[in-house]
């Protein structure tokens, strides 16, 4: 028997939701939101209170209510309080990308952060959270105004406070995190029209990966014309990093499948091929190819290694894709690859004794803090938990509040 047909491993993985669950609660900051643990699990200080990631754990709080966990709805309450109170802009619409005790410190409006407070309000709403479905309707009718291109069939990335200015910058990463908040919302409010921009999105990103041998450009101009050369001074940055990031070829191939399931028949032919692709040469770059198990950040457009060092999220994502390819195909090599992946995570990602996953390793699987530093959320480990768990659609918290978990 496979691990993803054993009951047994759905335990552990359960153990582990509690787990990560247990060490975000320290994330609550007194002031509102949720702020950044350093690796014992204590708030930095000085650290200002960011806009995506006070989504994500309001995110995976609701979660955590939605599988009877004690304790998380109030902190899905302090979450909602501060994404209608401290990070919104009350005179221009949207949110602020980070506040701290003084005051706004980011005013810009990035389409990341606001995909990310569709992603929390859905969920929120889901778990009958009373202004849930409030903060979703705001929140999908500034991306509408605002962010995304009915041209383009894609959205911005960033614009000023006013919404007046829009960055000439464009990225497949806010796309990406826009897709994944498409489906909640469509799961949410039974609205088709966000599921058909969640197509639309990811249909133009696998036609960008498959004119780039699977490998996804990240970064283009205001007109979608890549820029294959962009912070290649800066190759180890945290959202715009030079090259191909192995682990988006794994996260964009599950949301494919995602959509795939979602949409039924009326799902486009060539979303699974195009999984698999992204699955093999994600592995096939990525995977252990230095020497050391595990999977490089980045890599040239050749597929030779960049950024080295180890990120845990890549890891999440690879055993939650191997899972859903896994769970539409029935094919064993994806269900071996899960358990390769698991075995690399227990062995090097998880912190027994501090709690939660190191964000970073280096190439030598040794803790590191070159690109993320402390373990400032528990979004993409906790997922990985999850996925095996629940369908391939709906939504996780839709999923969940069907009585979907272990059906």
């Amino acid at each position: 028997m496979t691990w993803l047909k054993d009951p047994a491993h759905r335990r552990w993985l359960e153990a582990e939701t509690d787990r990560l669950l247990e060490f975000s609660r320290a994330s609550l900051h007194p002031d509102g939101g949720f702020g950044w643990l350093d690796t014992s699990g204590r708030l930095l200080p000085g650290q200002p209170v960011e806009l995506w990631l006070t989504c994500r754990m309001t995110h995976v709080f609701a979660l955590g209510q939605l599988i009877g966990r004690p304790g998380c709805a109030p902190l899905v309450d302090r979450g909602m309080r501060a994404l209608q109170g401290r990070l919104r802009d009350q005179t221009h619409g949207g949110w602020f990308s980070a506040v701290n005790a003084d005051g706004v410190t980011d005013p810009g409006k990035e389409t990341y952060g606001h995909a990310f407070v569709v992603l929390a309000a859905s969920s929120a709403a889901t778990a009958g959270h009373p202004e849930g479905r409030g903060l979703l309707d705001d929140a999908l009718a500034v991306m509408d105004e605002h962010l995304w291109s009915e041209v383009d069939g894609m959205v911005v990335d960033r614009c000023d406070a006013a919404f007046t200015t829009v960055e000439p910058y464009r990225g497949v990463n806010a796309n990406m995190h826009t897709v994944e908040a498409f489906l909640a919302a469509s799961d949410v409010t039974g609205d088709p029209r966000w599921r058909a921009r969640a197509l639309r999105i990811t249909q133009r990103v696998l036609d960008f990966a498959r004119e780039s041998s699977w490998r996804i450009p990240e970064h283009y101009d205001s007109g979608w014309q890549p820029q294959p050369d962009y912070n290649a001074d800066k190759p180890g940055d945290r959202f715009r990093p030079y090259g191909a990031t192995v682990g988006h070829a794994m996260e964009w191939g599950r949301l494919a499948l995602n959509l795939r399931a979602a949409l039924g028949e009326d799902a486009p032919a060539g979303l699974l091929s195009d999984a698999r692709s992204l699955f093999d040469q994600g592995v096939a770059d990525g995977w252990s190819v230095d020497g050391s198990p595990g999977f490089v950040y980045t890599t040239d457009w050749d597929g030779a290694p960049v950024v080295r060092h180890r990120m845990h999220w890549v890891a999440a994502e690879a055993a939650a894709t191997a899972a859903v390819l896994h769970a539409v195909t029935g094919e064993e090599s994806y269900a071996t690859w899960y358990q390769t992946f698991w075995d690399h995570i227990d062995f090097a990602f998880r912190d027994r004794e501090g709690g939660s996953w190191w964000h970073e390793l280096d190439d030598a699987n040794r803790p590191s803090a070159t690109v993320w530093s402390g373990k400032p959320d528990t979004y993409h480990a906790l997922q990985a938990t999850l996925v095996p768990r629940l369908p391939v659609a709906p939504s996780f918290a839709t999923a969940l509040a069907r009585g979907l978990l272990d059906r």
